[in-house]
């Protein structure tokens, strides 16, 4: 590949081993997409020829029991000594384009991350006594097989079911029902692999703004620019209060239910939109049954919470070499060289890796409530 950066290929049908060198010799295109939202997914694209005698049957590569669907790939790329998981996932689909001229064929092997395979079953089940919190660490648990690490982080505002009240029943895939509850507080479910292979991290959980940020993306900074392309996007009709109420199903009494702002920590804007727009901000109508107070408030504000994340959405391309190391989704990384309004620290929501021979190129989507830095450096 690129000078200090090699990329191995992981993959098996049960456990997943170092690729074959015919086949490495083959693979001519690795895509690799991580985000917050949804499965994230891998494409590997492989040179297809029909050449020799294995190639008067079929081609070679489709007998391969290597690449059928339902087998497991790992992908970790190494920087400068140092091995980053970057994906690991079951392979779903195949895509053959045999080409009009000699050696132009390719096959396309696709997958999704290892959370697809919670999705394969929709089920009943009841789950009395028990929380959000229980059920999603319950339900992480049972595919301990996939090496999933379970994170939980618990919302705010916690009711615990009491059976002779209400039981909790689940009546959708595992990975779906992982995602109702995640909505209901604006938190988010994802799988993410490493940190080494065979193991990733399940996070159920709001968006994680807190740690050290990754380093900067810089742009229009001579030598030390890495950035090859950016694009501002600033939605002030995002930012959504909600308002209206509930009739408390315990006390029978009717409560009103409002938010102001979001509870989001740390604040990566100095100038959040939900408070700079007053009092242009949009207002929507509560609407929930069969919940208590506490419910509805929790349920309100995570609506709140989830409309102020996309308020500026930032687009761009990352040259890798330049940059030097693997920019991950759902953390924060900071931005330089733009100016005051747009500096500053970021949630980054989705990273697509783009890796040919000689060339690895990363787009990114960065995200924050509003304008303005709200620390005078970032991290170089």
């Amino acid at each position: 590949m690129l000078l200090g950066i090699h990329l191995t290929l992981l993959i098996g049908p049960t456990v997943a081993v170092p690729a074959p060198l015919p086949l490495l010799e083959a693979l001519i295109g690795v895509e690799v997409t991580h985000s917050d939202e949804g499965r994230s997914g891998f494409q590997l694209t492989f040179q297809a020829g029909r050449s020799g005698p294995a190639g008067l049957i079929d081609y070679p590569l489709l007998s391969l029991p290597l690449l059928r669907p339902n087998n497991r790939v790992i992908v970790i790329v190494t920087f400068s000594a140092i091995p980053r998981v970057l994906f690991d996932g079951i392979i779903t689909h195949q895509q053959l384009n045999p080409g009009n001229e000699p050696g132009t064929g390719t096959l396309t092997v696709t997958g999704e991350d290892v959370s697809v395979m919670m999705d394969r079953e929709e089920k009943n089940v009841e789950h009395p006594a028990q929380d959000e919190t229980i059920i999603a660490l319950k339900i992480i648990a049972s595919y301990a097989q996939y090496g999933l690490i379970p994170l939980v982080i618990p919302p705010l505002m916690i009711d615990p079911p009491i059976p002779i009240e209400r039981i909790p029943v689940q009546r959708a895939t595992d990975l779906s029902y992982l995602k109702q509850m995640a909505d209901r507080h604006g938190y988010v479910f994802y799988v993410e692999p490493g940190p080494v292979p065979f193991t990733n991290k399940a996070y159920w959980g709001p968006p994680v703004r807190v740690g050290l940020p990754q380093k900067a993306l810089s742009v229009n900074l001579g030598p030390e620019t890495n950035v090859s392309s950016i694009n501002f996007q600033n939605n002030s009709n995002a930012p959504t209060l909600v308002a209206g109420q509930v009739q408390d199903r315990q006390t029978g009494q009717t409560m009103p239910v409002q938010t102001f702002a979001s509870t989001r920590i740390p604040p990566l804007a100095a100038m959040p939109a939900i408070l700079v727009n007053q009092p242009n901000v949009r207002t929507s109508r509560f609407d929930g049954t069969g919940l208590n107070t506490m419910q509805a408030f929790a349920r309100a504000q995570g609506q709140t919470d989830a409309s102020t994340d996309n308020v500026i959405t930032v687009t761009g391309d990352l040259d890798a070499v330049r940059y030097g190391d693997v920019l991950n989704a759902r953390g924060l990384v900071g931005l330089r060289g733009v100016g005051y309004s747009y500096d500053g620290l970021y949630y980054v929501k989705s990273v697509t890796h783009s890796i040919q021979r000689g060339d690895y190129k990363q787009r990114f989507t960065i995200t924050r409530e509003g304008l303005g830095s709200t620390t005078p450096v970032v991290r170089p």
